[in-house]
């Protein structure tokens, strides 16, 4: 834990030191970075309360009213008294006010551009990943747009890795279950029918946040396989979207039936699989992950005239 603790506060120094953000002057500005988020909220709310801004910011109500104080010495932002209410002074921004923070959203998103211009094109999408990955986990009830759409080359292989590694964390399901993964995804790949099969990734943000493949099974019966969604996605809607997707491929294609497997223990999702039309129909014991487990068939019968196009975008809060 204190290696983790460590590695976050090293990367705050960091990012700080990166931005000049610990500077007085931030971005050769007359403020200093809070100040700059200050000006920023307000711009967003104006006219704002005091009380507002401290709760979206979480910041000290005294601090929080000192430097309003100095901004509005400085000409920057102006208080106003309503006459209903003589005790609420919204805060807003002046011309002056404006101007400062459109120089510094200009010399804020200048400096971004010269960071990701020494970056080639796939490390700029590991980076904002990677930072859009650290903010759902900080804040996973934040509000987000998840888009579901057909897999890239690379990311088959991506998702094997990513539910032997869940599934090793959760249930201690390990080598086995790894081998029998990559199998199907090596299988799927090596045998893919384009008009069949599909594996669709849910995209929050540019984020993998779960993924889902189909499989023709013969005689009119599809499989759905492989669904996982990652921790940080978890209760927005994005297992339902996935497996609606899969529903609606395979109706379009004229499927009769979608069938899967699972395990008794995996409650979350069967409770998932049945509010989808999803019934179990045949249980059996097997101890292929190296543990005794008892799997599931279960099945989803399917009526062509409810066909329709696969989801493209879901919102989730």
């Amino acid at each position: 834990m204190n290696e983790k603790i460590e590695a976050i506060r090293r990367f705050n120094r960091f990012y700080t030191q990166h931005l000049g953000a610990s500077d007085a002057h931030f971005l050769g500005s007359k403020v200093s970075a809070t100040e700059a988020r200050v000006l920023y909220e307000i711009a967003q709310r104006a006219p704002v309360r005091a009380a507002t801004l401290q709760e979206a910011m979480q910041i000290d109500r005294g601090y929080l009213s000192r430097m309003i104080t100095r901004l509005a010495r400085n000409d920057l932002v102006k208080r106003d008294s309503p006459a209903h209410d003589r005790r609420a002074r919204p805060v807003s921004l002046t011309d002056q006010g404006r101007r400062i923070l459109e120089q510094l959203e200009q010399r804020l998103n200048h400096a971004l551009a010269r960071t990701l211009d020494r970056l080639l094109p796939l490390e700029q999408s590991d980076l904002v990943q990677s930072l859009s990955r650290a903010q759902y986990l900080l804040a996973p009830a934040s509000e987000a747009r998840f888009t579901i759409r057909l897999a890239q080359p690379g990311e088959p292989s991506l998702i094997a890795s990513r539910q032997s590694a869940l599934y090793a964390e959760s249930h201690g399901w390990g080598p086995k279950l790894e081998c029998l993964i990559a199998e199907t995804v090596a299988s799927f790949l090596r045998k893919f029918k384009p008009d069949r099969e599909a594996c669709w990734v849910a995209e929050l943000d540019g984020i993998m946040a779960g993924a889902v493949f189909l499989t023709d099974e013969g005689d009119g019966t599809a499989r759905l396989r492989l669904l996982h969604v990652e921790p940080f996605a978890r209760r927005r809607g994005v297992g339902d979207a996935l497996v609606q997707n899969c529903l609606s491929f395979a109706r379009t294609q004229g499927y009769h039936r979608v069938i899967l497997w699972t395990h008794t223990v995996l409650e979350t999702a069967r409770r998932l699989y049945a509010r989808n039309g999803f019934v179990c129909i045949a249980t059996a014991p097997h101890d292929l992950f190296g543990v005794p487990l008892q799997g599931e068939d279960w099945e989803c019968r399917l009526s062509p005239q409810n066909a329709s196009s696969p989801a493209k975008t879901w919102a989730s809060a």
